[in-house]
């Protein structure tokens, strides 16, 4: 039986604002994260081609994890001619990550603050300290 306290609806809301699945699926693969860190320490845009070397990756590969991301927000994109010039939206990539560990650290003190209030758990045995 669970005895977990169900997590106040000011936290429930707040973490499913943060917590998108679409982040995390674009997050989730490794091929994706060297193209993230290649864009990071890139000061200019780049086309996949350019990308295409850093991940060992057929280009049409590239462009799909590519559009991926920017699809979860986490690239800007801009049409030059037939090119697509690719860049990190670095504000965009931190506002979620820094929106979601606020949103976990806040829920995590509101969910120690209602347990501290309701007093041991049944079954605990209290800090004979």
């Amino acid at each position: 039986m669970d005895t977990t306290p169900p997590l106040p609806e000011a936290c429930t809301s707040v973490l499913e604002r943060y917590l998108d699945a679409t982040i995390f699926r674009a997050l989730a693969d490794p091929k994706r994260l060297s193209l993230l860190a290649q864009l990071a320490a890139s000061a200019e845009p780049a086309t996949v081609t350019e990308l295409s070397s850093c991940c060992g990756v057929h280009i049409s590969g590239v462009s799909r994890h590519l559009k991926m991301l920017h699809e979860a927000g986490l690239l800007q994109a801009e049409r030059q001619g037939r090119e697509v010039r690719y860049r990190l939206d670095c504000e965009a990539l931190t506002s979620v990550l820094r929106g979601m560990a606020d949103a976990i650290e806040s829920c995590q003190a509101a969910c120690c603050t209602q347990s501290n209030h309701r007093g041991p758990a049944s079954g605990a045995v209290p800090d004979a300290g």
